[in-house]
């Protein structure tokens, strides 16, 4: 029934049993962008490491496996199922239809070209229906594999900081890396309170989808019995439902503040106690310098 809230995506849990909590948010961010954007015109093999290394600070982490393991399995799952569907499509021109000149028109001539199909299943038959081959190739494993690892770490990462960092903490290292922009008059103070607001709006949100769903449960609709007309009915009704009650949250929460006089939270308010503790420093330290090691390594190995 309640198995959203099993799954804490986006949403941070407290605790003090990770080492991930006592890393900077700043140097958490960078990881962050490193994971973002190296995979953009990287190799396969980039790709691949970057998801297997996400995958090793995950089980390293020392994080509760009930945090983790639900969202893990189903994003995994889904990547899988997005990779192998990238994989069977056709991604480039079959081999036969490109004009490549016939090997034997030079006697003796031993050409050394890769073989453009990797696999090739088929044709299939069925019920008198006839289906062309199962192929792939080079360019169809390529678009598999860079469109599963690029779903994998791109949300897998944003929610492991996520899980391990305050809100606060978080835009108050935004704020740090977007403050020279406050010397042009840009209002970082409120732009950031906003965002906070966003964040701890996220919440509010599961739990209206979280309210729905038992709704649904609780009577016991046989979809069947309605047809398909009736259940996108019930489902639009259902989305109506979900957007009134989040507007609703959203005006309660602006009266709040508005009630408190309409004051927002400096940038020193949102500062982390992580920040110069010793406890954390080589633990700052070694992020840094790993992330260093890691950019070089991209520079030398991830080019396509």
């Amino acid at each position: 029934m309640d198995w959203l809230k099993k799954i804490p995506i986006g949403q941070y849990v407290s605790g003090k049993s990770s080492w991930l909590r006592g890393i900077d948010p700043r140097i958490k961010l960078s990881w962050i962008l490193l994971f973002l954007l190296t995979p953009i015109l990287a190799n396969s093999m980039w790709r691949i490491s970057t998801a297997f290394v996400l995958l090793l600070i995950t089980f390293l982490s020392l994080l509760p496996p009930r945090i983790w393991w639900r969202s893990l399995l189903f994003l995994l799952a889904f990547s899988l199922l997005i990779g192998s569907l990238s994989i069977v499509l056709p991604a480039s021109e079959s081999s036969f239809a490109l004009p490549i000149r016939a090997p034997d028109e030079i006697p003796g001539a031993i050409v050394l070209t890769r073989s453009w199909e990797i696999f090739r299943l088929g044709p299939f038959n069925f019920g008198g229906i006839s289906l062309g081959p199962l192929v792939v190739d080079r360019r169809s494993a390529e678009l598999g594999i860079k469109t599963s690892t690029l779903i994998f770490t791109v949300i897998h990462s944003v929610n492991l900081m996520l899980i391990t960092t305050p809100p606060e903490d978080l835009v108050w290292a935004i704020r740090w890396f977007f403050s020279p922009l406050a010397l042009l008059g840009f209002p970082l103070e409120k732009i950031s309170f906003q965002l906070l607001l966003a964040l701890r709006f996220l919440p509010l949100v599961q739990e209206e989808f979280q309210n729905l769903f038992r709704s649904i449960a609780v009577r016991a609709i046989e979809f069947r019995k309605l047809g398909l007309k009736s259940s996108l009915g019930l489902f639009i009704t259902l989305g109506e439902r979900l957007l009134s009650n989040i507007l609703l949250r959203a005006e309660q929460g602006a009266d709040s503040l508005m009630l408190r006089e309409g004051l927002w939270l400096s940038s020193q308010q949102l500062r982390p106690s992580i920040i110069g503790n010793p406890k954390h420093l080589w633990i700052n330290l070694n992020s840094i310098l790993l992330l260093l090691i890691a950019i070089i390594l991209r520079c030398l190995y991830g080019t396509s």
